[in-house]
């Protein structure tokens, strides 16, 4: 056997470092293996690069309900007792992710903290509620998809390091690992309309902590209709700024190490302000403009075979894997982070019940980004999509069009940019079908079934079953695609 020169025995080439690598962040050198100062400072500003963009891509739902938490905020909501109610429902003028016209909200903000064990109080036929964690995580459902099943109740959350006396009955205990808890509430329509489900919250809603049990704090609701105000997280420099937010405010154990250390990687570090100097500055703004682009891929241009719903089809499903933690069903797969990522950059709320077969309960969904041909949905051109007859919805079936800059309703003279089978005096073909139009102008005779759209702007859309039936899960009924007519 022959030597490699320098060594005593034959070396194996494979674990060798040549003195110069070509790669795609440029030629790396080497001296016998050690890289030069020039190839350290390359591999460090790549190496942060890449931690910039794996922070954003990993802590999207951190900093999605930081947006949720500080839209509040804006409109006065500060502590638990301050919720914000759509009243009128969700209108185009705030920008949240993926919301629905078709149900009231009713949303708050649990600063165990500051509150300790907190009380909600919920009353009875209130629609699907659930309280997330800091980082999106769930935490316990309410309403019909609570334990309470509608009948209404006390539940009370808990701080998970809390170690005092709770009550042994009379509630519905949740222990949650972060201090911030979002809360929301949906309320059903009745007759078309809100009114039922406005006045349930304003006088059966109560939120208080378990030590003020005997004299309350009053509630406070503040219509968040008709109003412009933002709760997305920012998709620029700032989004490391709300994410030290919630690094601070949070325990540090709220997040496993393996995260933790990702983000003290790039700076964000628990009880140390987060500085970093002109060269990291500069390179987490390339990041994040990276993650972003890359976020807005996997989410509106998915590669993920199993994110169609239907095959040679442009209808895609919210839950890839069918799980809501994302957990790959064998376990194989471990968790599928581009799923997580996919989910939380279009949309908000995270419970088992979103992702679980419940015939006749609850809502499920598909989006729509692309039209037959998978194109990009211009607002300037018009399209058609069918509606089959029969929709598999015990109660309505809605489809609402949205915005993919904000990804928040899209904003043209109609308020609601939706339509929906139960509200909408909609015209129906022959055979039962329904077909809606998109477009910057109504088709003759079709305003009814019309909904705009913008000249220079984008859009998607989502489609929801409310109670959806047997047909949607066993894949015979599917709703038509998106086909330009123009």
């Amino acid at each position: 056997m022959t030597k490699t020169p320098g060594f005593n025995f034959q070396i194996p080439e494979k674990i060798m470092t040549p003195d110069t690598v070509p790669t795609r962040i440029g030629t790396l050198s080497f001296v016998d293996g050690v890289p030069t100062d020039e190839t350290a400072q390359t591999v460090y500003d790549h190496l942060d690069f890449l931690r910039g963009v794996e922070v954003f891509l990993n802590f999207i739902p951190a900093a999605s309900i930081e947006g949720l938490r500080l839209g509040n905020v804006a409109r006065g909501a500060t502590r638990s007792n301050q919720a914000a109610i759509y009243d009128q429902l969700l209108d185009s003028a705030p920008l949240l992710l993926t919301g629905n016209t078709d149900t009231v909200y009713c949303a708050a903000f649990l600063d165990l903290e500051a509150d300790g064990p907190t009380v909600v109080e919920i009353p009875p036929a209130c629609g699907p509620g659930t309280v997330n964690d800091a980082y999106f995580r769930f935490v316990v459902d309410m309403g019909i998809p609570g334990p309470d099943r509608g009948a209404g109740g006390k539940y009370l959350i808990v701080p998970a390091s809390h170690t005092g006396d709770l009550p042994k009955e009379g509630y519905f205990v949740a222990r949650s690992p972060s201090h911030v808890n979002l809360l929301i509430l949906r309320g059903f329509l009745v007759d078309g309309k809100p009114d039922a489900a406005s006045r349930m919250f304003r006088e059966g809603l109560k939120i208080y902590p378990l030590s003020k049990a005997a004299s309350p704090p009053p509630m406070e609701f503040i219509n968040s209709s008709k109003v412009f105000f933002n709760t997305v997280h920012a998709n620029n420099f700032e989004f490391y700024e709300e994410l030290d937010h919630v690094i601070q405010k949070e325990p540090l154990d709220f997040i496993e190490p393996e995260l933790r250390g990702l983000a003290a990687s790039i700076g964000i570090r628990k009880g140390q302000p987060f500085a970093p100097d002109a060269r990291l500055r500069k390179t987490l703004i390339e990041a994040v403009a990276v993650g972003n682009a890359t976020a807005r891929t996997i989410s509106l241009r998915s590669r993920d075979p199993r994110a169609r719903i239907f095959e040679n089809s442009q209808w895609m499903t919210a839950f890839i894997g069918g799980d809501y933690q994302w957990l790959d069903g064998d376990g194989m797969g471990g968790r599928n982070l581009d799923a997580r990522t996919r989910f939380f950059y279009l949309a908000t709320v995270n419970t088992p019940a979103m992702a679980a077969k419940m015939v006749g309960k609850g809502s499920q969904y598909a989006a729509s980004a692309a039209d037959t041909d998978g194109n990009v949905l211009h607002g300037d051109r018009t399209y058609r999509l069918n509606i089959p007859a029969n929709a598999p919805a015990k109660d309505f079936w809605s489809l609402v069009v949205y915005d993919p800059q904000t990804r928040s309703e899209l904003q043209t003279s109609q308020p609601f940019p939706s339509k929906n089978s139960k509200r909408d005096k909609l015209i129906a073909n022959g055979d039962g079908s329904v077909d809606l139009y998109f477009g910057p102008k109504a088709p003759a005779g079709k305003e009814a079934n019309w909904i705009e759209t913008i000249a220079g702007k984008s859009w998607f859309t989502l489609l929801r079953l409310y109670g959806p039936l047997e047909p949607w899960f066993a894949k015979t009924w599917r709703p038509g695609e998106i086909e330009r007519v123009d």
